[in-house]
């Protein structure tokens, strides 16, 4: 079971109700996992887009990562990703920030299972996190054939 701890929250990035009409329920904690976040790494120079952030692809790719390893663990043999769902954006990404994945399991199915990967971010002087996206990742689990098994 997850705890949480609260955040420093004093400046979101853009409220969704103002682009889409509709709240989007992102938790504002941190998740507590005993093992920690399953994937930590620091954004580099080379991960940037034009604009000089974080590439939102790179993002997604430690996503999977984070997530496909998470997959593989619990169906205990290989998997592969087969869709990505509601991943929004609330913050850039800036070089030096330590980037952290959590994952918990979403939806546990016959061969495939939903993992939820929320993102996080602190600087490089250890501040307070702050949540940049999430997003519901499907693995199915493959055979030695590459084909669904249970």
């Amino acid at each position: 079971m997850l705890e949480h701890e609260p955040i420093h929250a004093d400046c979101p990035f853009f409220d969704l109700t103002e682009t889409t009409g509709e709240a989007y329920d992102m938790s504002d904690t941190v998740p507590k996992i005993s093992d920690g976040p399953h994937l930590r790494t620091i954004a580099m120079p080379r991960d940037t887009n034009a604009a000089g952030a974080i590439f939102g692809g790179w993002t997604v790719s430690q996503m999977d990562l984070a997530g496909g390893t998470f997959a593989a663990q619990r169906t205990k043999g290989r998997v592969a990703t087969v869709s990505i769902d509601a991943m929004r954006f609330l913050r850039p990404i800036t070089v030096g920030d330590e980037v952290s994945c959590y994952c918990t399991l979403q939806q546990d199915g016959e061969t495939s299972l939903g993992v939820r990967v929320e993102v996080w971010v602190r600087d490089r002087t250890g501040g307070d996190p702050e949540k940049v996206t999430e997003g519901v990742f499907t693995y199915v689990a493959l055979d030695d054939d590459r084909k669904p098994r249970k």
